[in-house]
This record gives structure tokens, sequence and C-alpha cells, in this order.
């Protein structure tokens, strides 16, 4: 009978400190808190890898959007010969080209 106190106790404390490092795992904090995709996922693989070294890079502040628009127009002209949207490394060359004809027009 005091064999299966003892298991009852050990068990029940293994489960309590089961749960209380999963409280600490599921509250990220800085870089790996704001890890996510612009649908909402966390990011996972390389472009988790990217994210955190180019946040931790900015000191924890999170790279800024790209999606954001530039003042020079470029984001609105940033489409594909298709209609469709630019993103990733095409829209990223798109802009830098842009911007530098904006700046040469000046």
């Amino acid at each position: 009978m005091q064999k299966l106190i003892v298991a009852a106790f050990v068990t029940v404390f293994a489960f309590g400190m089961q749960i209380a490092c999963a409280a600490d795992a599921a509250a990220p904090s800085g870089c790996e808190a704001k890890a996510v995709s612009k649908s909402g996922k966390k990011l996972a693989g390389a472009a988790k890898t990217t994210f955190m070294k180019k946040c931790e890079a900015d000191g924890g502040v999170a790279p800024a959007d790209a999606a954001a628009p530039a003042a020079s127009g470029c984001a609105d002209k940033a489409v594909s010969k298709t209609g469709k949207k630019l993103f990733g490394a095409a829209k990223t060359a798109f802009m830098k080209k842009c911007e530098a004809d904006a700046k040469a027009a000046k």
C-alpha cells in the first residue's frame, strides 16, 4: 500500500513539473514571439532562422514590414506581368531598382 502511495505522489509531482515547464515554453519572448507569418502561423525552418537572425541583429526589434508602401510609390507598381502582386525576392529586387530609378530621376 505504501508503494502505491509513493508511486501516486511521484506521478502527481512529475505531472505538475511538466505543466510548469510547458507554461514557460508557451510564453516566448522577444524575437521568438514575433516570428509569425502574415497569416498568423508560427515560422519554421529556414524562414524562422532568417527572421531570428535579422531580429537579433536589430536588437530584438522585428524587421520592418516588407509590405509597407514606399514614399516613392514603388510598392503600387510592384506587379508581375500577369497582374499579381510581387512578393519575396522578386519584390525586393523590384523595389531596389524602382527606388534607385526614383532617386536618379530627382
